[in-house]
């Protein structure tokens, strides 16, 4: 990445979802120059932080047909056969899952990994573990979404909670006919994004690998 390209990454605009705490942090550095500069920087150190943790930049998904695109921006920590999660009725056959961990310094807005059809969103309540963890999947607080494909093949995606994350926002809505790299949510404050590959498809990542949400290639659909 270029230093023009890092530099518009951080001053990127902000997701709508954290103008609420930007403003918040606003007014009370505000409030702080009426009733102490220790109030005042707390303030502005908070809303500062929220500008760089909410921002949403541009992507530019890769247009050649049938790419599964990484869900999110952050590290691969996970790359196995697993289940697809239940409340999804995708079956119990283990498929492809790679699991991408958000930190606080990462972007946090989720993007659709295929294009098609939002066949399902069920919503899981549970534990607020480590997202870096492997059973932070099965175990944490979850948002899950089942696409079609226009060839028929079922790709998952699914927003986890972290350790300090206690809110996952989701735009998407069932029988939405969605773009693969387009924007449909976002989770706050460290998180975990899975995508779960459809059977037969093979991942074309690895543990440790860097993603981008929207543009990284993880797999090629098969026909």
């Amino acid at each position: 990445m270029s230093l023009l390209d890092s530099v518009r990454l951080v001053l990127a605009p902000p997701h709508r979802a954290g103008q609420p705490f930007i403003v918040a942090g606003a007014a009370v550095a505000a409030a702080g120059l009426f009733t102490g500069f220790g109030v005042f920087w707390l303030g502005l150190c908070f809303a500062l932080f929220c500008l760089y943790f909410f921002r949403d930049p541009e992507r530019v998904a890769p247009e050649r047909p049938g790419l599964v695109l990484a869900g999110a921006d952050g590290v691969v920590v996970s790359v196995e056969k697993v289940p697809p999660p239940v409340e999804l009725g995708m079956g119990a056959a283990p498929r492809w899952r790679v699991a991408t961990f958000l930190s606080v310094l990462n972007v946090h807005v989720n993007r659709m990994p295929v294009s098609g059809v939002v066949t399902c969103i069920a919503y899981h309540k549970g534990l607020f573990l480590n997202a870096s963890l492997d059973k932070a999947s099965e175990q944490n607080e979850r948002n899950a979404l089942a696409i079609r494909t226009p060839t028929g093949q079922e790709v998952a995606v699914v927003q986890i909670a972290g350790l300090i994350a206690r809110r996952i926002l989701c735009e998407a809505r069932q029988g939405d006919v969605v773009t693969a790299g387009a924007r449909f949510g976002i989770i706050r404050f460290g998180s975990r994004t899975d995508v779960y590959l459809p059977p037969g498809v093979e991942p074309l990542v690895q543990v440790g690998q860097t993603m981008v949400g929207g543009e990284t290639v993880l797999a090629q659909l098969v026909a």
